[in-house]
């Protein structure tokens, strides 16, 4: 569904896969804050309020990051794993922190743990979206060498989610680092192609040849503005919109 600048009355989109770093929910010095991790609960429940069906895919770097470790010499599929157990602990606390609030929310896991969450299965995720439940993706694909960002990408396009909403700490892409470059100029839109042509390392490249096999755009936001993720899904022109036209 295309994005447009103008204010709207209600959501431009029924469906949405939000995808959260692991950092989001650290703060303070703490590996995940309970504070924060409130802050962003109450951000979701905000939009899920207004009728969107509400899907979420979350990082662990705020535990582990398995490339990382593999580069100071750990087996990469080791620390791959590593980190999909990290995504797990974040989902539990989002899930926790969402059901405080009264938002009724189920999580799901690309590794099977019986007594933690429910098994990754397309069919009954999309059913827990159509009862107006939350769906917390975990465990990223279930393999190695797939980021998370590879996971919202692929979830995105099995759900049928009209948009993926990337959760950042920048409000938006530039053409450069702007924390090295002053003159960074930030894009409000770009297509998929020109992403991966100049590189731009948002998402991975697997992430966005992904989205642009199966038409799933994207918009790069800074989540820490606490009224863009709301913004976003009403239609006013935040960040960045990554999508096959220009």
């Amino acid at each position: 569904m295309k994005r447009k600048s103008s204010t709207h009355s209600k959501p431009i989109y029924r469906r949405i896969l939000l995808k959260l770093s692991g950092e989001v929910l650290g703060g303070n010095g703490d590996v995940i804050s309970a504070e924060y991790t409130s802050v962003i609960a109450r951000q979701i429940k905000e939009i899920h309020q207004l009728g969107l069906e509400v899907a979420v895919v979350i990082g662990g770097g705020n535990i582990w990051r398995g490339l990382t470790a593999s580069h100071a010499g750990m087996d990469r599929t080791t620390a791959d794993y590593m980190g999909m157990l990290a995504t797990i602990i974040n989902g539990l606390a989002l899930q926790d922190a969402l059901e405080k609030i009264d938002v009724i929310t189920r999580v799901q896991t690309a590794i099977e743990i019986k007594n933690v969450a429910e098994p990754f299965i397309r069919r009954r995720a999309m059913r827990h979206l159509e009862k107006n439940r939350v769906v917390i993706f975990v465990a990223g694909t279930g393999n190695p060498f797939f980021s998370t960002d590879t996971t919202a990408a692929l979830r995105a396009s099995e759900i049928g989610a009209d948009v993926i909403l990337k959760a950042t700490k920048v409000d938006g892409i530039y053409d450069s680092d702007p924390k090295k470059n002053p003159k960074a100029k930030r894009y409000t839109k770009i297509t998929y192609l020109e992403a991966l042509r100049n590189r731009l390392a948002v998402m991975d490249s697997t992430a966005f040849s992904l989205c642009m096999d199966n038409h799933v755009p994207i918009v790069v936001f800074d989540m820490f503005k606490a009224s863009n993720l709301k913004d976003v899904v009403m239609g006013k022109s935040v960040g960045t919109l990554v999508s096959d036209k220009e």
